[in-house]
Protein backbone atom coordinates (compact mmCIF):
# COMPACT_ATOMS: atom_id res chain seq x y z
CA UNK A 1 0.00 0.00 0.00
CA UNK A 2 2.74 2.35 0.60
CA UNK A 3 4.41 1.83 -2.60
CA UNK A 4 1.24 2.31 -4.30
CA UNK A 5 0.60 5.66 -2.28
CA UNK A 6 3.80 6.86 -3.34
CA UNK A 7 3.66 6.19 -7.32
CA UNK A 8 0.02 8.11 -7.14
CA UNK A 9 1.52 10.85 -5.68
CA UNK A 10 4.12 11.28 -7.74
CA UNK A 11 1.79 10.94 -10.50
CA UNK A 12 -0.52 13.39 -8.85
CA UNK A 13 2.62 15.77 -8.30
CA UNK A 14 3.14 15.64 -11.77
CA UNK A 15 -0.09 16.70 -13.31
CA UNK A 16 -0.46 19.37 -10.63
CA UNK A 17 3.03 21.19 -11.22
CA UNK A 18 3.32 20.51 -15.29
CA UNK A 19 -0.79 20.07 -16.51
CA UNK A 20 0.09 16.61 -17.56
CA UNK A 21 1.50 12.88 -16.64
CA UNK A 22 5.27 13.33 -17.12
CA UNK A 23 5.85 10.26 -19.31
CA UNK A 24 8.24 7.68 -17.55
CA UNK A 25 11.12 6.38 -18.27
CA UNK A 26 11.98 4.30 -21.34
CA UNK A 27 14.08 1.24 -21.22
CA UNK A 28 17.11 1.19 -24.27
CA UNK A 29 15.08 -2.19 -25.47
CA UNK A 30 11.99 -0.26 -26.15
CA UNK A 31 13.82 3.05 -27.93
CA UNK A 32 15.88 0.63 -29.98
CA UNK A 33 12.36 -0.84 -31.07
CA UNK A 34 10.80 2.55 -31.63
CA UNK A 35 13.77 3.59 -33.99
CA UNK A 36 13.48 0.51 -36.19
CA UNK A 37 11.15 1.63 -38.40
CA UNK A 38 13.74 4.78 -39.53
CA UNK A 39 16.58 1.20 -39.86
CA UNK A 40 13.43 -0.09 -42.67
CA UNK A 41 12.57 3.64 -44.05
CA UNK A 42 16.04 4.09 -44.86
CA UNK A 43 16.66 0.71 -46.29
CA UNK A 44 13.96 1.14 -48.79
CA UNK A 45 14.81 4.99 -49.23
CA UNK A 46 18.18 3.59 -50.04
CA UNK A 47 16.86 1.04 -52.67
CA UNK A 48 14.90 4.41 -54.29
CA UNK A 49 18.09 6.40 -54.46
CA UNK A 50 20.07 3.95 -56.05
CA UNK A 51 17.88 2.60 -58.20
CA UNK A 52 15.26 5.30 -59.06
CA UNK A 53 16.88 7.26 -61.78
CA UNK A 54 18.32 3.80 -63.86
CA UNK A 55 14.72 2.32 -63.39
CA UNK A 56 12.71 5.62 -65.08
CA UNK A 57 15.80 5.66 -67.82
CA UNK A 58 15.77 2.08 -68.66
CA UNK A 59 11.46 1.61 -69.05
CA UNK A 60 12.67 5.00 -71.46
CA UNK A 61 10.69 7.72 -69.65
CA UNK A 62 11.33 11.25 -71.90
CA UNK A 63 13.60 13.15 -70.46
CA UNK A 64 10.61 16.46 -70.55
CA UNK A 65 8.40 13.80 -68.13
CA UNK A 66 11.77 13.21 -65.52
CA UNK A 67 10.95 16.61 -63.27
CA UNK A 68 7.47 15.89 -63.27
CA UNK A 69 8.01 12.52 -61.54
CA UNK A 70 9.62 14.59 -58.64
CA UNK A 71 7.18 17.87 -58.41
CA UNK A 72 3.98 15.46 -57.82
CA UNK A 73 4.29 13.78 -54.58
CA UNK A 74 5.89 17.08 -52.84
CA UNK A 75 3.11 19.26 -54.06
CA UNK A 76 0.78 16.61 -52.33
CA UNK A 77 2.74 16.35 -49.18
CA UNK A 78 3.36 20.01 -49.09
CA UNK A 79 -0.41 20.82 -49.03
CA UNK A 80 -1.45 17.63 -46.66
CA UNK A 81 1.54 17.50 -44.26
CA UNK A 82 0.43 20.37 -41.79
CA UNK A 83 -3.70 18.54 -42.46
CA UNK A 84 -2.59 15.01 -40.89
CA UNK A 85 -0.56 16.71 -37.93
CA UNK A 86 -2.97 18.17 -36.74
CA UNK A 87 -5.40 15.63 -37.33
CA UNK A 88 -2.79 13.33 -35.22
CA UNK A 89 -2.64 15.65 -32.68
CA UNK A 90 -6.31 15.55 -32.01
CA UNK A 91 -6.86 11.89 -33.44
CA UNK A 92 -9.01 10.16 -30.54
CA UNK A 93 -8.26 6.37 -32.21
CA UNK A 94 -7.81 4.12 -29.14
CA UNK A 95 -4.92 2.74 -30.51
CA UNK A 96 -3.37 6.43 -30.57
CA UNK A 97 -2.95 9.36 -31.97
CA UNK A 98 0.11 8.59 -33.74
CA UNK A 99 0.12 4.72 -34.99
CA UNK A 100 -2.72 4.57 -37.46
CA UNK A 101 -0.96 7.22 -39.52
CA UNK A 102 2.20 5.53 -39.55
CA UNK A 103 0.32 1.57 -40.38
CA UNK A 104 -1.48 3.62 -43.28
CA UNK A 105 1.42 5.32 -44.88
CA UNK A 106 4.03 2.07 -44.23
CA UNK A 107 1.58 0.52 -46.49
CA UNK A 108 1.14 2.67 -49.21
CA UNK A 109 5.19 2.64 -48.93
CA UNK A 110 5.02 -1.13 -49.67
CA UNK A 111 2.47 -0.59 -52.81
CA UNK A 112 5.30 2.32 -53.97
CA UNK A 113 7.70 0.08 -54.06
CA UNK A 114 6.27 -2.59 -55.32
CA UNK A 115 5.18 -0.54 -58.43
CA UNK A 116 8.56 0.83 -59.28
CA UNK A 117 10.71 -1.95 -58.61
CA UNK A 118 8.08 -4.18 -60.88
CA UNK A 119 6.06 -2.16 -63.25
CA UNK A 120 7.86 -3.25 -66.32
CA UNK A 121 7.32 -7.14 -65.33
CA UNK A 122 3.60 -6.57 -64.19
CA UNK A 123 2.67 -4.69 -67.24
CA UNK A 124 4.40 -7.28 -69.12
CA UNK A 125 2.31 -10.22 -67.57
CA UNK A 126 -1.18 -8.54 -68.74
CA UNK A 127 -0.30 -6.55 -72.17
CA UNK A 128 1.91 -8.40 -75.18
CA UNK A 129 1.84 -5.40 -77.13
CA UNK A 130 5.74 -3.76 -76.92
CA UNK A 131 3.92 0.20 -77.97
CA UNK A 132 1.33 -0.24 -75.04
CA UNK A 133 4.12 -1.88 -72.35
CA UNK A 134 6.59 0.94 -73.15
CA UNK A 135 3.74 3.54 -72.22
CA UNK A 136 2.14 1.43 -69.20
CA UNK A 137 5.35 0.49 -67.60
CA UNK A 138 6.51 4.18 -67.42
CA UNK A 139 3.20 5.07 -65.90
CA UNK A 140 2.77 2.42 -63.30
CA UNK A 141 6.78 3.08 -62.62
CA UNK A 142 6.35 7.06 -61.76
CA UNK A 143 2.85 6.17 -60.16
CA UNK A 144 4.54 3.80 -57.46
CA UNK A 145 7.76 6.46 -57.20
CA UNK A 146 4.80 9.20 -56.47
CA UNK A 147 3.42 6.78 -54.09
CA UNK A 148 6.66 5.68 -52.15
CA UNK A 149 7.89 9.12 -51.84
CA UNK A 150 5.06 10.77 -50.93
CA UNK A 151 4.44 7.77 -47.64
CA UNK A 152 8.02 7.68 -46.76
CA UNK A 153 8.22 11.77 -46.72
CA UNK A 154 4.95 11.66 -44.85
CA UNK A 155 5.51 9.35 -42.20
CA UNK A 156 8.72 11.28 -40.46
CA UNK A 157 6.48 13.64 -39.08
CA UNK A 158 4.27 11.49 -37.12
CA UNK A 159 6.84 8.84 -36.13
CA UNK A 160 9.10 11.42 -34.35
CA UNK A 161 5.78 13.16 -32.35
CA UNK A 162 4.86 9.50 -31.40
CA UNK A 163 8.46 9.72 -29.89
CA UNK A 164 7.35 12.91 -27.81
CA UNK A 165 4.22 11.83 -26.88
CA UNK A 166 5.58 8.86 -24.99
CA UNK A 167 9.01 9.94 -23.89
CA UNK A 168 10.05 12.58 -21.34
CA UNK A 169 12.84 15.11 -22.75
CA UNK A 170 15.98 12.64 -21.57
CA UNK A 171 14.14 9.76 -23.35
CA UNK A 172 13.61 11.93 -26.37
CA UNK A 173 17.32 12.79 -26.67
CA UNK A 174 18.67 9.55 -26.57
CA UNK A 175 15.23 8.75 -28.99
CA UNK A 176 16.44 10.76 -32.05
CA UNK A 177 20.40 9.73 -31.88
CA UNK A 178 18.93 6.11 -31.91
CA UNK A 179 16.60 6.94 -34.67
CA UNK A 180 20.11 8.87 -36.12
CA UNK A 181 21.89 5.97 -35.77
CA UNK A 182 19.40 3.25 -37.46
CA UNK A 183 18.77 5.91 -40.09
CA UNK A 184 22.64 5.39 -41.05
CA UNK A 185 22.78 1.42 -40.68
CA UNK A 186 19.45 0.74 -42.54
CA UNK A 187 20.99 3.19 -45.58
CA UNK A 188 23.94 1.24 -45.50
CA UNK A 189 22.62 -1.92 -45.37
CA UNK A 190 20.06 -1.12 -48.57
CA UNK A 191 23.53 0.54 -50.45
CA UNK A 192 25.14 -2.48 -49.64
CA UNK A 193 21.90 -4.74 -51.28
CA UNK A 194 22.39 -2.43 -54.14
CA UNK A 195 25.82 -2.45 -54.81
CA UNK A 196 25.41 -6.79 -55.07
CA UNK A 197 25.14 -7.84 -58.68
CA UNK A 198 21.87 -10.38 -57.77
CA UNK A 199 21.16 -11.61 -61.72
CA UNK A 200 24.42 -13.71 -60.75
CA UNK A 201 22.83 -15.44 -57.49
CA UNK A 202 20.18 -18.14 -57.25
CA UNK A 203 17.74 -15.58 -56.27
CA UNK A 204 18.45 -13.20 -59.39
CA UNK A 205 17.96 -17.35 -61.51
CA UNK A 206 14.46 -17.83 -59.57
CA UNK A 207 12.85 -14.16 -60.30
CA UNK A 208 12.19 -12.79 -63.07
CA UNK A 209 15.16 -9.59 -62.47
CA UNK A 210 17.07 -7.95 -60.37
CA UNK A 211 15.06 -5.51 -58.97
CA UNK A 212 12.44 -8.32 -58.00
CA UNK A 213 14.78 -9.71 -55.64
CA UNK A 214 16.22 -6.14 -53.85
CA UNK A 215 12.11 -5.49 -53.72
CA UNK A 216 12.04 -9.26 -51.68
CA UNK A 217 14.36 -8.15 -49.71
CA UNK A 218 13.43 -4.08 -48.95
CA UNK A 219 9.71 -5.54 -48.07
CA UNK A 220 10.94 -8.18 -45.73
CA UNK A 221 12.93 -5.91 -43.80
CA UNK A 222 10.20 -3.21 -43.85
CA UNK A 223 7.87 -5.40 -42.46
CA UNK A 224 9.37 -6.30 -39.57
CA UNK A 225 11.08 -2.73 -38.32
CA UNK A 226 7.74 -1.43 -38.98
CA UNK A 227 6.16 -4.18 -36.43
CA UNK A 228 8.25 -3.71 -33.74
CA UNK A 229 8.23 -0.19 -33.82
CA UNK A 230 4.41 -0.34 -33.71
CA UNK A 231 4.24 -2.39 -30.86
CA UNK A 232 7.21 -0.50 -28.89
CA UNK A 233 5.71 1.76 -26.44
CA UNK A 234 1.63 1.69 -26.14
CA UNK A 235 0.21 5.49 -26.59
CA UNK A 236 -2.67 6.52 -24.31
CA UNK A 237 -5.64 7.63 -26.44
CA UNK A 238 -6.63 11.03 -26.50
CA UNK A 239 -10.25 10.24 -25.29
CA UNK A 240 -9.26 8.55 -22.22
CA UNK A 241 -7.45 11.93 -20.62
CA UNK A 242 -10.69 13.00 -19.14
CA UNK A 243 -10.77 9.79 -17.35
CA UNK A 244 -7.26 9.79 -16.42
CA UNK A 245 -8.04 13.14 -14.70
CA UNK A 246 -11.70 11.81 -12.65
CA UNK A 247 -9.08 8.69 -11.59
CA UNK A 248 -6.55 10.93 -10.62
CA UNK A 249 -8.99 13.25 -8.35
CA UNK A 250 -10.09 9.94 -6.84
CA UNK A 251 -6.68 9.64 -5.56
CA UNK A 252 -6.66 12.89 -3.84
CA UNK A 253 -9.82 12.59 -2.25
CA UNK A 254 -8.67 9.10 -1.11
CA UNK A 255 -5.26 9.64 0.62
CA UNK A 256 -5.73 13.29 1.03
CA UNK A 257 -3.21 15.04 -1.06
CA UNK A 258 -4.49 18.97 -1.17
CA UNK A 259 -1.61 19.37 0.80
CA UNK A 260 0.04 19.32 -2.05
CA UNK A 261 -1.26 23.03 -2.93
CA UNK A 262 0.42 24.32 -0.42
CA UNK A 263 3.98 23.47 -1.42
CA UNK A 264 3.20 24.78 -4.76
CA UNK A 265 5.16 27.98 -5.11
CA UNK A 266 6.66 30.01 -7.83
CA UNK A 267 8.34 28.78 -11.30
CA UNK A 268 5.55 26.36 -10.14
CA UNK A 269 2.00 25.86 -11.54
CA UNK A 270 -0.69 27.68 -9.24
CA UNK A 271 -3.55 26.22 -10.09
CA UNK A 272 -5.61 24.06 -7.47
CA UNK A 273 -7.36 20.82 -7.17
CA UNK A 274 -10.45 22.84 -7.42
CA UNK A 275 -9.56 23.89 -10.46
CA UNK A 276 -8.91 20.35 -12.03
CA UNK A 277 -12.25 18.82 -10.46
CA UNK A 278 -14.01 21.86 -12.37
CA UNK A 279 -12.54 20.54 -15.73
CA UNK A 280 -13.42 16.76 -14.85
CA UNK A 281 -16.99 17.70 -14.07
CA UNK A 282 -20.07 15.23 -16.49
CA UNK A 283 -21.07 17.86 -18.59
CA UNK A 284 -17.58 19.63 -18.87
CA UNK A 285 -17.16 19.21 -22.76
CA UNK A 286 -14.10 22.51 -22.59
CA UNK A 287 -11.43 19.29 -24.22
CA UNK A 288 -14.19 17.84 -26.45
CA UNK A 289 -15.59 20.85 -27.96
CA UNK A 290 -12.26 21.86 -28.64
CA UNK A 291 -11.35 19.08 -30.49
CA UNK A 292 -13.97 18.64 -32.87
CA UNK A 293 -13.33 22.30 -33.98
CA UNK A 294 -9.82 21.39 -34.74
CA UNK A 295 -10.74 18.58 -36.34
CA UNK A 296 -12.56 20.86 -38.61
CA UNK A 297 -9.79 23.20 -39.29
CA UNK A 298 -9.28 23.67 -42.86
CA UNK A 299 -6.32 24.15 -44.88
CA UNK A 300 -7.26 27.96 -45.07
CA UNK A 301 -7.04 28.11 -40.89
CA UNK A 302 -4.18 25.57 -40.47
CA UNK A 303 -2.05 28.01 -43.12
CA UNK A 304 -2.65 30.54 -40.83
CA UNK A 305 -1.43 28.63 -37.95
CA UNK A 306 1.96 27.57 -39.78
CA UNK A 307 2.50 31.60 -40.50
CA UNK A 308 1.90 32.48 -36.61
CA UNK A 309 4.27 30.40 -35.22
CA UNK A 310 6.95 32.48 -33.18
CA UNK A 311 9.66 33.63 -36.11
CA UNK A 312 12.32 31.34 -34.45
CA UNK A 313 10.48 28.48 -35.86
CA UNK A 314 10.00 29.86 -38.93
CA UNK A 315 13.81 30.29 -39.09
CA UNK A 316 14.47 26.92 -38.18
CA UNK A 317 12.34 25.57 -41.28
CA UNK A 318 14.25 27.80 -43.41
CA UNK A 319 17.18 26.22 -42.64
CA UNK A 320 15.57 22.74 -42.99
CA UNK A 321 14.73 23.77 -46.61
CA UNK A 322 18.00 24.42 -46.95
CA UNK A 323 19.90 21.67 -46.02
CA UNK A 324 17.52 19.45 -47.42
CA UNK A 325 17.79 21.41 -50.80
CA UNK A 326 21.37 20.74 -50.46
CA UNK A 327 21.23 17.02 -49.46
CA UNK A 328 18.54 16.10 -52.05
CA UNK A 329 20.53 17.97 -54.92
CA UNK A 330 23.17 15.48 -54.40
CA UNK A 331 21.49 12.27 -53.14
CA UNK A 332 18.59 11.65 -55.97
CA UNK A 333 21.31 12.18 -58.78
CA UNK A 334 24.43 11.20 -57.15
CA UNK A 335 24.74 7.46 -58.79
CA UNK A 336 23.65 8.68 -62.37
CA UNK A 337 26.59 11.44 -61.36
CA UNK A 338 28.70 8.57 -61.28
CA UNK A 339 27.55 7.12 -64.22
CA UNK A 340 27.82 9.71 -66.73
CA UNK A 341 30.42 12.34 -65.36
CA UNK A 342 32.74 9.76 -63.32
CA UNK A 343 32.80 6.98 -65.48
CA UNK A 344 31.59 8.15 -68.45
CA UNK A 345 28.59 6.31 -69.40
CA UNK A 346 25.61 6.53 -70.64
CA UNK A 347 22.14 5.56 -70.01
CA UNK A 348 20.37 5.73 -73.57
CA UNK A 349 22.75 3.28 -75.20
CA UNK A 350 21.77 -0.04 -76.09
CA UNK A 351 21.80 -2.56 -72.97
CA UNK A 352 24.07 -4.68 -74.45
CA UNK A 353 26.56 -1.96 -75.25
CA UNK A 354 29.83 -0.53 -73.63
CA UNK A 355 28.43 2.62 -72.90
CA UNK A 356 25.61 1.22 -71.06
CA UNK A 357 27.76 -1.69 -69.34
CA UNK A 358 30.45 0.93 -68.02
CA UNK A 359 26.82 3.34 -66.67
CA UNK A 360 26.24 0.60 -65.01
CA UNK A 361 29.16 -0.58 -63.48
CA UNK A 362 29.64 3.25 -62.27
CA UNK A 363 25.63 3.30 -60.27
CA UNK A 364 26.66 0.32 -58.72
CA UNK A 365 30.01 2.05 -57.42
CA UNK A 366 27.79 4.91 -56.42
CA UNK A 367 25.67 2.38 -54.28
CA UNK A 368 28.90 1.57 -52.52
CA UNK A 369 29.58 5.49 -52.13
CA UNK A 370 26.12 6.01 -50.52
CA UNK A 371 26.84 2.81 -48.23
CA UNK A 372 30.03 5.18 -47.05
CA UNK A 373 27.72 7.86 -46.67
CA UNK A 374 25.53 5.38 -44.93
CA UNK A 375 27.57 3.88 -42.33
CA UNK A 376 29.50 7.28 -41.63
CA UNK A 377 25.90 8.80 -40.84
CA UNK A 378 25.94 6.14 -38.24
CA UNK A 379 29.47 6.73 -36.51
CA UNK A 380 27.93 10.22 -36.55
CA UNK A 381 24.88 9.70 -34.54
CA UNK A 382 27.31 8.58 -32.14
CA UNK A 383 29.80 10.83 -31.85
CA UNK A 384 27.05 13.55 -31.64
CA UNK A 385 26.57 13.00 -27.73
CA UNK A 386 30.01 13.18 -27.11
CA UNK A 387 30.35 16.87 -29.29
CA UNK A 388 27.14 18.09 -28.06
CA UNK A 389 28.29 19.18 -24.61
CA UNK A 390 31.28 20.91 -26.29
CA UNK A 391 30.07 22.26 -29.36
CA UNK A 392 26.32 22.58 -28.44
CA UNK A 393 23.61 22.42 -30.77
CA UNK A 394 24.26 25.43 -32.39
CA UNK A 395 27.90 23.61 -33.47
CA UNK A 396 26.63 20.28 -34.87
CA UNK A 397 24.63 22.31 -37.13
CA UNK A 398 26.91 24.01 -38.58
CA UNK A 399 29.35 21.65 -38.90
CA UNK A 400 26.71 19.41 -40.53
CA UNK A 401 26.33 22.10 -43.42
CA UNK A 402 30.24 23.32 -43.92
CA UNK A 403 31.15 19.33 -44.45
CA UNK A 404 28.95 18.73 -46.79
CA UNK A 405 29.40 22.17 -48.63
CA UNK A 406 33.10 21.29 -49.11
CA UNK A 407 33.34 17.92 -49.84
CA UNK A 408 30.07 18.00 -52.53
CA UNK A 409 32.40 21.00 -54.13
CA UNK A 410 35.72 18.79 -54.14
CA UNK A 411 33.65 16.24 -56.04
CA UNK A 412 32.07 18.81 -58.78
CA UNK A 413 35.68 20.12 -59.26
CA UNK A 414 37.61 16.98 -59.37
CA UNK A 415 35.42 14.01 -60.14
CA UNK A 416 37.79 10.62 -59.61
CA UNK A 417 36.43 7.66 -58.23
CA UNK A 418 38.64 7.25 -55.56
CA UNK A 419 38.48 10.76 -54.36
CA UNK A 420 34.72 10.51 -54.70
CA UNK A 421 34.44 7.64 -52.68
CA UNK A 422 36.80 9.16 -49.68
CA UNK A 423 34.56 12.38 -49.75
CA UNK A 424 31.35 10.14 -49.53
CA UNK A 425 32.02 10.05 -45.79
CA UNK A 426 31.23 13.27 -45.14
CA UNK A 427 27.82 13.02 -46.38
CA UNK A 428 26.73 11.27 -43.42
CA UNK A 429 27.42 14.08 -41.22
CA UNK A 430 24.89 15.60 -42.96
CA UNK A 431 22.29 13.32 -42.75
CA UNK A 432 22.76 12.79 -39.04
CA UNK A 433 22.73 16.63 -38.63
CA UNK A 434 19.14 16.53 -40.84
CA UNK A 435 17.68 13.91 -38.78
CA UNK A 436 18.16 15.06 -35.22
CA UNK A 437 19.29 18.32 -34.69
CA UNK A 438 16.12 20.69 -35.89
CA UNK A 439 14.12 18.35 -33.76
CA UNK A 440 16.29 18.46 -30.84
CA UNK A 441 15.76 22.21 -31.23
CA UNK A 442 11.60 21.38 -31.45
CA UNK A 443 11.76 19.67 -28.28
CA UNK A 444 13.57 22.13 -26.83
CA UNK A 445 11.37 24.89 -28.32
CA UNK A 446 8.75 23.24 -26.45
CA UNK A 447 10.27 22.49 -22.91
CA UNK A 448 10.78 26.18 -22.81
CA UNK A 449 7.49 27.59 -23.68
CA UNK A 450 6.02 25.03 -21.19
CA UNK A 451 8.26 26.42 -18.48
CA UNK A 452 7.59 29.77 -19.64
CA UNK A 453 3.47 28.69 -19.19
CA UNK A 454 4.41 27.26 -15.45
CA UNK A 455 5.76 30.30 -14.50
CA UNK A 456 2.61 32.10 -15.85
CA UNK A 457 0.57 30.04 -14.02
CA UNK A 458 -1.00 28.17 -17.02
CA UNK A 459 -1.55 24.16 -18.00
CA UNK A 460 1.24 22.56 -20.23
CA UNK A 461 -1.81 20.10 -22.08
CA UNK A 462 -1.82 19.96 -25.68
CA UNK A 463 -3.81 23.26 -26.22
CA UNK A 464 -3.17 25.28 -29.46
CA UNK A 465 -0.21 24.16 -31.91
CA UNK A 466 0.57 20.59 -31.02
CA UNK A 467 4.00 18.55 -31.43
CA UNK A 468 2.46 16.64 -34.41
CA UNK A 469 1.75 19.98 -36.48
CA UNK A 470 5.30 21.40 -35.83
CA UNK A 471 6.62 18.12 -36.86
CA UNK A 472 5.25 18.27 -39.78
CA UNK A 473 5.84 21.96 -40.83
CA UNK A 474 9.89 20.56 -40.35
CA UNK A 475 9.10 17.46 -42.37
CA UNK A 476 7.05 19.69 -44.90
CA UNK A 477 10.45 21.62 -45.88
CA UNK A 478 11.40 18.01 -47.55
CA UNK A 479 8.33 18.08 -50.09
CA UNK A 480 9.20 22.08 -50.58
CA UNK A 481 12.79 20.87 -51.15
CA UNK A 482 11.37 18.22 -53.77
CA UNK A 483 9.28 21.09 -55.28
CA UNK A 484 11.79 23.53 -55.60
CA UNK A 485 14.61 20.91 -56.81
CA UNK A 486 11.85 19.35 -59.14
CA UNK A 487 11.16 22.45 -60.79
CA UNK A 488 14.66 23.55 -61.10
CA UNK A 489 17.18 21.30 -61.00
CA UNK A 490 15.57 18.72 -63.48
CA UNK A 491 16.03 21.41 -65.76
CA UNK A 492 19.32 22.66 -65.36
CA UNK A 493 20.52 18.43 -65.50
CA UNK A 494 18.77 18.41 -69.23
CA UNK A 495 21.06 21.39 -69.65
CA UNK A 496 24.50 20.64 -68.03
CA UNK A 497 24.38 17.48 -67.43
CA UNK A 498 24.54 15.72 -63.90
CA UNK A 499 27.84 17.63 -62.86
CA UNK A 500 25.73 20.73 -61.68
CA UNK A 501 23.71 18.88 -59.26
CA UNK A 502 26.66 18.61 -56.45
CA UNK A 503 27.83 21.95 -57.19
CA UNK A 504 24.41 22.96 -56.50
CA UNK A 505 24.56 21.03 -53.45
CA UNK A 506 27.73 22.58 -52.01
CA UNK A 507 26.31 25.94 -53.12
CA UNK A 508 23.19 25.69 -51.05
CA UNK A 509 24.78 24.08 -48.30
CA UNK A 510 27.14 26.64 -47.83
CA UNK A 511 24.60 29.59 -47.77
CA UNK A 512 22.97 27.23 -45.20
CA UNK A 513 26.06 27.64 -43.09
CA UNK A 514 25.53 31.18 -42.87
CA UNK A 515 21.85 31.01 -42.01
CA UNK A 516 22.44 28.21 -39.10
CA UNK A 517 24.88 30.40 -37.98
CA UNK A 518 23.33 33.71 -37.70
CA UNK A 519 19.22 33.16 -38.02
CA UNK A 520 18.25 30.05 -35.85
CA UNK A 521 17.50 30.77 -32.62
CA UNK A 522 19.36 27.56 -29.78
CA UNK A 523 17.96 27.26 -26.29
CA UNK A 524 20.31 28.10 -23.69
Amino acid sequence: MDSTREKEEALLRSVLTAGAVVPRKRSVGRLVMHSMVMFGREFCYAVEAAFVTPVLLSVGLPKNLYSLVWLISPILGFMLQPVVGSASDHCTCSWGRRRPYILGLGIIMLLGMALYLNGDVIISAFNGERDKQRTWAIVITMLGVVLFDFAADFIDGPIKAYLFDVCSHQDKEKGLHYHALFTGLGGALGYLTGAVDWGQTVLGYSLQSEFQVIFFFAALVFLICLTLHLRSIPEVPLRDENEETKFLLEVTESYKYSSIEEEIKNGYLKSTCTEIKAAAKPGNCTVTACTEDQRRMTLKSLLKTLLSMPSHYRYLCVSHLLGWMAFLSNMLFFTDFMGQVVYQGSPYAPHNSTLYLTYKTGVEVGCWGLCVNAISSSVYSYLQKILLPYVGLKGLYFIGYLLFGLSTGLIGLFPNVFSTLALCSLFGVMSSTLYTVPFHLIAEYHREEENLKLQDGEQTGDQGRGKGIDCAALTCMVQLAQIILGIGLGLLVSIAGSAITVISASTVALIGCCFVAFCVRYVD
